[in-house]
This record gives structure tokens, C-alpha cells and sequence, in this order.
């Protein structure tokens, strides 16, 4: 076992003055001082960015631009843009610890967000073209995002623009009870030209994947942001290449970045993000025109074929006079095809006022209301491969907006202007924009004023009128943090199911299960992990303050709280010390029994190298040293 001399100590000041000049040797005996673990500016946000290929990352070739290999990230480093080299080396310097840091870029500090944003990237090979992209690539990302759901707060997917409405609607589909952002880019011009327009487009998407919660598979394209499964390409050659024509950007991007927070599309269940990897390829797409040949319609009907999208004329008419394709349509739906009506027309949406269009809704034809081609036919794939569902479920599902790829009378949220017009009426405030900052700040006070009087129904009213329930204060807190505040699990449930984000953090980086951690709210806890709340490797600076004070008080409630918000207890500090060190050296016995029932190594060397079981020997904790002995083989501090 080595031994701990004054050698050690001195050796160890020297480490510390490297990592960071606010270490200090207090750290080491004294775990219960409150400290951030790295030395940084401002709470920071972790976001991976899936390289999929496109016209982002490619290069001039005698053949034409063909996707870069492995070349995206060396690139990177060289634009000051992208990658905020002075950052990055003061992060790795105050955190030796944390060796996952050094593959992180780091964006530059931006006005639009109080957070940092780290990223990482996450490179294909092959590298595809989007016109390449098949279902199973859609499967395939999905599954990375699921993959490293917990390790970040945000997702980037880079992609070419010719497919990419498809794959932002399939993966608004197949994930199920999203909680984070995941936004979709590309360029026209590949980010290494002089006037590429894919350096603002990936800044944007990293932004807004990072700084925002917008919990939702979405599209950054030239100054806005649309939800992905409403968006459509509409140019070949123009940096404005997409739009939404039925629904208003979510975000734009100007001088500052106006986000429009009734576009958010909010849950309205208590779940936990899931995954569904599956598509149907039987699905096919007819496109009505004039003197159309009844081969085409028995062709797009016929087996294997078990959905099908039409795009009818306008309202989602057909001919009145071809009871032929009528008869063959009807035909396929008794046979278990479903079939989608939707309109050709870039904006509206199908409703059966004419005759036409009420004869193929007689046959069985489910109305797809505006959906894109892209979205109805990506979640009639989703839909059919459903196999728990009945036909007749699935049919149900078609018609109803499940991730807000649709709009219909049922599905529209009317908004008590009471209160927004008396606040007009009385304070003559004429500019709209000056009346909706008044109007939130306004429904953000009275909200907190019900939430802590416990009075559900004034919460319950207010969010009826438009008060936004994931509003921040000065602070970066929502209503959901101040109902954990004030324990009161009732409205916790309440916000939940009403689309408040149980991954929004404050400006010092505290998500709502740290808070309820914090008041040791058991209730609370289970609550939010049933909505998919978790800790990820950004909050580990929080969790390590925790539970240093934790063990130096001897709480061992507030160690449970942790093991129960899934917290590891084998976090290190800059000293390379694990919470058995801590209690090793502070003689929490209570703390350090805790910690090895729950698993934690004896063996784990500090940045000297020495284990808890050494600190045990030397500084005479015999009995934590029993109870190391009893819990395994020490092998003299080798781990």
C-alpha cells in the first residue's frame, strides 16, 4: 500500500494549481465546500450531432462535390465560428478527469442563450446522399438518437436536402413522448465554400438544439424553424429551400431569435421517451389527374400494398363521373388497405363540402386534413407497422394529430383572450409585441402565485388563457421547478401532462429532478422519472457538489435520493476522487458503508494514486477499513 507522506501533499498541490487556479488543498479534506468542478462562464449544454452526409460536409472532386470522409471534423476546428478554441483548452485543463471532453467542439458564446453548448459529432460511413435514404437509414438514426438519449440535452442531424422532409417525419413518428430537441439541417452549399449558407444553419441548429427545449423533431433552414413533419422542400437553388405552408415557423432567426412558443407541440401524457424502430415499406402514393388509366389505381391498390396515400384535387375531390376509380378504391379498403385522402394543393386542407369528395369518403377513405405527402405517407408507415393495434385503431390514429403533423377543428387550441384584452384595454398598449411581453409577464406571476398557493384550478385557468407553462424567470426556473419547490405533487402531475419539460434547466444548470433531489421529494422523484427525467454527464459537477455534502453532514437520505434519480456514485473530481474517497477522509463511516453497499470500488485510484482503502489505512479509520475488507480483496490499492 503506498504511503501518504508530505511529499504527497505538496505533489498533490502541484496537480491541483494545474487543473485550475480555484483548486485548493481544502478540497481534499473538506468535500462539503460548495464549488463548480470546471472552470467555466456559464452552465453549459451537451449536444450530438449525427453526420449523415449532404451537401454540408462535401468537397469538389474531378466528378463532381462528393461527401468529404472523415474530414468534417478537422475542418471544424479551423472555422472560430464553430469551435471556440480558448474554452475548449480551459475545459479540458478543469477536467483531467473527464476524458470524454476532449472529443467535444465548442460553439462560441452567443447572445441568443445563457448556455455554452459542447458538441460532438458523430460521422457515418459511408456517408449518404439523401436521395440514398431508405427507411432503414431512417431506423438507423433513430436508434443512435435513442442510443445516446441520456448522455446529452440536444441532437443535431446533419442531411441532404432532397429527402430530408422524409426523414424528419419519420422520426417525429418513431419517437414516441420526445423530450428533447432533435433538429434537422443541411445546405444548399457545402459549409467549406465562400458562400456557403450551411456555417448559419448549423450554428442555428446547435443553438437552438442546446439553448432551447423544444421538445420535438424539427427543421432549421435559412433563418427558421419548422416542425418537421409540416415542412416541405420548395427550391432546387434557393438558400430559402423549405417552408411550412400549413403552420407557423416554431422559431426566426434575425438580429434576435423570436420563438413562438404556442407552436410548440407539448405532451400531454406522463411517459418516458420511447422508441419505435419500425416502418412499413407496403405503402405507396397516388397522385390524381385528369384522364387518369384505372391500371395506375388497380396498381397502387394491389397486393402487398397496405396503405395508401392519394392526392386528390383540391378539397380532396376526385372525378365524379370515374365511378370506376371509386369502386376500385372501395374495393382495396374492404380488403384491410388504408387508404389516405389529401390535397394537392400546397396550402388548405381535404374536407368533403363537394360531392366529389364525399363519394371517396363514403368508400372508407380516411381524411389526412393538410398533411404533407411526406408526413401522411411516413406515418401511415408508422401507423401499419403498429401490429398491437386493429384495423380499425390504426384507422382512428390516421385521423388524429399525434405529433402535430395535422390540423383540424378537434386539435386547435382556442385561448382565452380575457385577460389579454383587459391588460390592452387598460394600460393602451397598442404594439402587439409590447402586449404579448406584458400579457406573459403578467400569466407568469399569477401562475407562480397559484402554483404557490397550491391552487390547482388557478393554474388550471391560466394555462386555459394562454400563460405558457414552460415560461423561465430571471433565474431560468419554470413553473415545474417552482411546484417542486413547494412539494406540491399534484401540480407536478398537473404541469406534466399539460407540456411542461422535465428536461428545462435553470441558468446554473439544475434540471427539475436535481431540485426535487434536493428536497429529498420522493414522490416528486418518481413523478418525473415516469416522465423520462434522468441526470445526464452535464450534471455531474451538480451531483458531485451533492453529495460531498451529503457525506460531510451524513445524510444519507440525500444519498438515496440520488441512487434513486439514478446518480453513480464512481463520479470523479479534478482530484480524481470518487465520494468513498470523501468519506474515507472526512470519517463519515455511515456514508462510506452506504457507498459500498451500493457498489462503489475501494480500489478506485485519486490522481496520486492512492485508493480509499489507502486513505483508510493511513489516516487509522479501522473501522472503515473492517468493512472494505469485509466488502472484497483490496490487492494492496491496485484497481
Amino acid at each position: 500500500m503506498p504511503n501518504l507522506e508530505n511529499g504527497d501533499i505538496k505533489k498533490m498541490q502541484k496537480e491541483m494549481s494545474k487543473l485550475s487556479v480555484d483548486s485548493n488543498m481544502e478540497c481534499l479534506v473538506n468535500p462539503g465546500i460548495r464549488r463548480r468542478s470546471r472552470a467555466v462562464e456559464t452552465s453549459e449544454r451537451r449536444v450530438l450531432v449525427i453526420y449523415t452526409g449532404g451537401t454540408i460536409g462535401m468537397v469538389k472532386t474531378e466528378d463532381g462535390l462528393s461527401p468529404g470522409k472523415n474530414m468534417f471534423k478537422q475542418a471544424i476546428q479551423k472555422y472560430p465560428q464553430l469551435h471556440d478554441i480558448a474554452y475548449y483548452d480551459r475545459m479540458v485543463r478543469a477536467n483531467g478527469s473527464d476524458h470524454t471532453l476532449k472529443s467535444f467542439f465548442v460553439l462560441p458564446k452567443s447572445d441568443d442563450t445563457t448556455f455554452r453548448i459542447l458538441y460532438d459529432i458523430k460521422e457515418y460511413d459511408p456517408l449518404l446522399d439523401s436521395s440514398d435514404m431508405s427507411e432503414a437509414d431512417w431506423i438507423k438514426i433513430a436508434k443512435d438518437v435513442k442510443k445516446y438519449y441520456n448522455q446529452y440535452d440536444g441532437f443535431v442531424i446533419l442531411h441532404g436536402t432532397d429527402t430530408l422532409c422524409y426523414t424528419a417525419s419519420a422520426l417525429s413518428f418513431m419517437f414516441e413522448n420526445i423530450g428533447k430537441a432533435v433538429v434537422l439541417t443541411g445546405s444548399q452549399i457545402p459549409i467549406f465554400e465562400p458562400r456557403s449558407d450551411g456555417v448559419d444553419n448549423f450554428v442555428a441548429s446547435l443553438i437552438i438544439a442546446g439553448g432551447f427545449n423544444i421538445p420535438e423533431v424539427t427543421i432549421f433552414f435559412y433563418g427558421k424553424l419548422f416542425r418537421g413533419n409540416r415542412t416541405r422542400k420548395i427550391s432546387v437553388n434557393n438558400f430559402f429551400a423549405f417552408n411550412s405552408p400549413n403552420a407557423e415557423p416554431i422559431v426566426k432567426m434575425g438580429i434576435e431569435m423570436e420563438i413562438n412558443k404556442t407552436a410548440i407541440f407539448k405532451p400531454s401524457v406522463i411517459d418516458k421517451f420511447h422508441l419505435h424502430p419500425h416502418m412499413s415499406k407496403n405503402v405507396g402514393l397516388l397522385r390524381i389527374f385528369p384522364s387518369m388509366g384505372m391500371e395506375a389505381v388497380r396498381s397502387a391498390c394491389q397486393h402487398p400494398i397496405q396503405g395508401l396515400v392519394i392526392e386528390a384535387y383540391g378539397a380532396g375531390n376526385i372525378p365524379a363521373s370515374r365511378h370506376d376509380i371509386v369502386e376500385e378504391i372501395s374495393k382495396a379498403v374492404k380488403r384491410g388497405v388504408i387508404i389516405v385522402n389529401i390535397t394537392q394543393c400546397t396550402t388548405g386542407a381535404v374536407a368533403p363540402v363537394y360531392a366529389t369528395g364525399q363519394a371517396i369518403a363514403k368508400a372508407g377513405v380516411v381524411s389526412g386534413y393538410d398533411m404533407t405527402p411526406e408526413a401522411a405517407l411516413t406515418k401511415l408507415s408508422y401507423v401499419l407497422s403498429k401490429t398491437d393495434l386493429t384495423y380499425d385503431q390504426k384507422i382512428e390514429m390516421m385521423g388524429q394529430n399525434i405529433r402535430g403533423e395535422l390540423t383540424n377543428m378537434t386539435s386547435m387550441l382556442f385561448q382565452d383572450q380575457t385577460l389579454k384584452d383587459a391588460l390592452a384595454a387598460s394600460l393602451n398598449i397598442q404594439s402587439p409585441k409590447k402586449l404579448d411581453e406584458v400579457t406573459d409577464n403578467v400569466f407568469s406571476s399569477l401562475l407562480l402565485y397559484g402554483i404557490k398557493c397550491g391552487d390547482i384550478d388557478v393554474v388550471k385557468k391560466l394555462l386555459d388563457m394562454g400563460a405558457d407553462v414552460n415560461a423561465v424567470d430571471t433565474e431560468g426556473k419554470t413553473p415545474l421547478h417552482e411546484a417542486i419547490l413547494h412539494g406540491n405533487a399534484s401540480i407536478v402531475e398537473f404541469l406534466l401532462k399539460n407540456g411542461a419539460n422535465v428536461h428545462y434547466k435553470t441558468k446554473h444548470g439544475e434540471c427539475p429532478l436535481i431540485t426535487a433531489v434536493l428536497r429529498d421529494d420522493v414522490k416528486i422523484i418518481e413523478v418525473l422519472l415516469k416522465c423520462g427525467a434522468h441526470l445526464t454527464n452535464a450534471d455531474n459537477p451538480s451531483v458531485t457538489d451533492i453529495v460531498n455534502v451529503a457525506i460531510r453532514s451524513g445524510c444519507l437520505r440525500k444519498l438515496e435520493s440520488l441512487k434513486m434519480a439514478g446518480a453513480s456514485f464512481d463520479l470523479r473530481d479534478e482530484l480524481y476522487q470518487t465520494p468513498l474517497h470523501k468519506a474515507v477522509i472526512c470519517n463519515c463511516q455511515g456514508a462510506a458503508e452506504y457507498l459500498i453497499q451500493q457498489g462503489a470500488s475501494v480500489n478506485s485510484k485519486d490522481i496520486l494514486g492512492h485508493t480509499p482503502f489507502d486513505y483508510a489505512k493511513r489516516l487509522n479509520r479501522d473501522s472503515i477499513s473492517s468493512i472494505m475488507d469485509f466488502s472484497g480483496p483490496t490487492s494492496n490499492g491496485t484497481g
